[in-house]
């Protein structure tokens, strides 16, 4: 295992190290083939000479690298004035040996399916143990989870506990024991309901979408990445609709959809562009690789979302029926319809059925867990089944948590000091003001 360090750069009001690390791809092959793991480390300029601890920060996903900040603003803010920050680009993302339809062209279905299983949050947690021990003295660090970076907490307190000091989930604690089918049955209803908020809240969405869908049923229309433009990928922007200010922003989108032109009606250049931003499937493709398998112990997902999609038929879009959202679904048609997701179609179908994803937690052990580790669940998540994440705290020892009403599923990205800053009083037993 090695590491470099590259030269000192500062943004405003942070000063920042980038670290890369070379990290076996298989952990039971730790001479084997390498691949290389990015973080980012920042500190404030007044504490940078400070041998201030670690907060580590697992960012949401699968699939997605570390958040890229550009000021000392928001949850950074608050922890820079302890802590030294680490963002880690999870293996497969940003700059940690990226994983894409083309570094894994020379490969065949079956290589590509065997090195993605090496993508699970059980590596995850073997890569930061091992730069926990090349960064600090063997010290314990702190770490901070956001919705599957919550999901990487809970492996991380059950396989390598003695490297933790505190923990922080946001947004992200996962079942310890219900399988993928059992979550989209908990979360297509939640979705459900963010339908009915989002149509509710704004009256015209309703004819708006409708009418943009008939138009694409009727036309082929082109996206700005190349592919058709399908109802199945229209509902897909409800992915969004689960996150703060995301219903507005799919909103306003769907207002500019339709123009009137000299030619007719056409779909707007402007919504072609940014229906593309909205939507992550082309670019990271671990999420709709591996997202079910985040739920697998000793079994298959066998495409979990769209076995269950089938007993929510209201989903099934036809002109005579209202027009819903899906959610934070993965079906296997986007292997079809997705250009850069195209190429990895039979891995996907492997990994699908891959019945022999090792178990993630030992319930026995994290019952008597010594870590402090406080949550945030937020109560309207639409990505996170409340219910289950309650169930796990109740089996997770030294778990205490605040249910809030008051958040959607990114709070932490909207108001990550405060949330932070409670998370912090709460662990450490301090009242609230």
């Amino acid at each position: 295992m090695t590491s470099e360090l590259s030269a000192q750069l500062t943004f405003a009001g942070m000063v920042a190290r980038k670290h890369q690390f070379r990290l076996p791809l298989n952990y039971q092959e730790p001479d084997g083939e390498q691949i290389s793991i990015f973080a980012r480390e920042i500190s404030s300029p007044e504490n940078q000479a400070k041998a201030l601890p670690f907060i580590v920060f697992f960012q949401g996903g699968p699939g997605f690298g570390a958040i890229r900040p550009t000021a000392n603003g928001g949850w950074i803010k608050r922890a820079l004035k302890e802590y030294r920050v680490l963002l880690l680009d999870q293996r497969g993302t940003g700059l940690s040996t990226p994983i894409s339809f083309a570094s894994l062209a020379h490969l065949s279905a079956d290589e590509q399916a065997e090195y993605l299983t090496h993508f699970r949050a059980d590596n995850i947690i073997r890569d930061a143990e091992s730069i926990r021990k090349q960064l600090t003295n063997n010290d314990k660090w702190t770490i901070l989870g956001q919705s599957f970076g919550g999901f990487c907490v809970l492996k991380y307190l059950n396989d390598a506990p003695e490297g933790l000091a505190e923990a922080y989930i946001t947004g992200g604690i996962p079942s310890l024991t219900r399988c993928a089918d059992e979550v989209y049955q908990a979360t297509y209803k939640r979705v459900l309901a963010k339908n009915q908020d989002f149509f509710n809240r704004f009256s015209d969405a309703q004819d708006l979408i409708k009418a943009l869908a008939t138009h694409i049923q009727e036309n082929q229309v082109t996206l700005a990445t190349g592919e058709r433009l399908t109802v199945e990928m229209l509902q897909l922007l409800g992915i969004n609709i689960g996150m703060e200010q995301g219903p507005e922003s799919v909103y306003y989108l769907l207002e500019q959809a339709l123009i009137e032109t000299t030619s007719g009606t056409q779909v707007n250049p402007l919504f072609l562009a940014h229906f593309c931003q909205l939507l992550d499937y082309n670019t990271n493709p671990i999420f709709a690789l591996l997202h079910e398998s985040i739920y697998c112990q000793q079994s298959a997902s066998n495409w979990a979302a769209h076995r269950v999609r089938a007993e929510y038929p209201e989903f099934n879009y036809s002109s005579d029926k209202p027009f819903l959202f899906s959610g934070e679904m993965i079906y296997p048609w986007m292997f079809e319809q997705f250009t850069n997701l195209k190429p990895l179609q039979q891995a996907a179908e492997l990994i699908a059925q891959k019945q022999d994803w090792p178990a993630l937690y030992q319930i026995d052990k994290l019952a008597n867990n010594q870590v402090p580790v406080t949550a945030a669940i937020y109560s309207e998540d639409m990505f996170v089944e409340m219910q289950y994440s309650l169930e796990t705290v109740a089996k997770v020892g030294n778990l205490k948590y605040w249910l809030t009403s008051e958040y959607e599923h990114n709070g932490i990205r909207m108001d990550g000091e405060h949330i932070l800053d409670r998370l912090i009083v709460i662990n450490r037993g301090k009242m609230l003001r």
